[in-house]
């Protein structure tokens, strides 16, 4: 399964973004094959739009989940239209690694 994370860097040691739709990165991770992925979000620096603008981003990896440290209010019906599960992580310390042992256990 694809999970998509929110990161601040593009280094397994980056902290987890809290903004999902302005982060530096996603994360695209697969739980079963292991292949990571890191890939500028595009979003970064809409004036306007940037959640709906990451979603589709995210959404055409194929991701599963989401693991971000906050969404705004936008993105939940339309992660919910897609099937996307949303996982929050309010520790601003988490570093990718640890979601990702997060995830495989």
């Amino acid at each position: 399964m694809k999970v998509a994370i929110t990161s601040t860097g593009n280094s397994h040691d980056s902290l987890i973004d809290p903004r999902f739709g302005r982060c530096a990165y996603f994360v695209i991770y697969d739980t079963e094959s292991k292949v990571i992925a890191f890939i500028p979000n595009k979003a970064r620096d809409a004036e306007e739009g940037a959640g709906p603008q990451a979603v589709q981003q995210v959404a055409s990896h194929e991701v599963k989940k989401i693991v971000s440290g906050e969404f705004g209010i936008k993105i939940k019906p339309l992660l919910d239209s897609l099937k996307i599960q949303m996982i929050v992580v309010k520790d601003p310390d988490k570093r990718i690694m640890d979601i990702m042992e997060m995830l495989d256990h």
